[in-house]
């Protein structure tokens, strides 16, 4: 934590700091959460954030738990197909792709349903793609698909995480976006200390015109 804090007073970035949450992960219950928590209390000047894990999630934690970080975030990179296969689509031995644009569908339509339906701030590792997918972007992220992830996002008061790790969302996600009125955030989806900076987020902000007003802040 020392660590972190000396790099988020040299990048200028108040961080965030957040524990896994869900079925196989470091906290798994209420009581976990309150743990966490109390361990943060040294640090007021970080945020606490909770990192929603599967699907499962909304079912092991109570809304009481939930409430008492300053945000709340997930991704659509775990979910169970139509045939009821589990998908973690980081890892490609356990993504199931039959057909690529069948597969772009459903995992869009997922996304939607995840922001729309699950209690969160922010959407991270936006617009991931699996590995094998990964190289033709624009072919799978159509702006149809893109709308309907923004369209759902600005409904639900959802924000979109600018990735510096993964360099996503585009460049076109991003200002389409910000022209929509879609909130964001920076993040990075790392694990240690390795932290890359926010170059790509930087370099997406003045790309897209991006303002302090664009930007989700905790508790406002």
């Amino acid at each position: 934590m020392e660590k972190a804090l000396e790099r988020s007073e040299k990048d200028n970035v108040q961080y965030g700091v957040a524990v896994n949450c869900g079925l196989g992960f470091p906290v798994q219950n209420d009581a976990q959460v309150d743990s966490f928590l109390q361990a943060m209390k040294p640090y007021p000047q970080i945020y606490k954030g909770m990192q929603a894990e599967g699907r499962e999630w909304v079912d092991m934690f109570s809304r009481e738990a939930i409430d008492k970080f300053d945000y709340v975030f997930t991704d659509a990179m775990t979910f169970t197909d139509e045939k009821g296969r589990r998908n973690r689509i980081w890892i490609e031995e356990e993504t199931w792709i039959d057909d690529e644009q069948d597969f772009m569908d459903y995992l869009v339509q997922t996304t939607v349903n995840i922001i729309k339906n699950e209690p969160i701030d922010i959407y991270v590792n936006p617009t991931f793609l699996p590995e094998q997918m990964a190289d033709r972007y624009d072919k799978f992220w159509t702006k149809d698909r893109m709308e309907r992830v923004i369209d759902a996002a600005i409904a639900s008061n959802v924000a979109i995480e600018i990735n510096n790790r993964f360099k996503i969302p585009s460049q076109d996600f991003i200002c389409l976006a910000k022209e929509k009125g879609a909130k964001f955030t920076v993040g990075t989806n790392n694990a240690g200390i390795d932290y890359p900076g926010p170059d790509y987020a930087v370099e997406m902000i003045k790309a897209c015109g991006l303002d302090e007003n664009d930007f989700f802040v905790p508790g406002q």
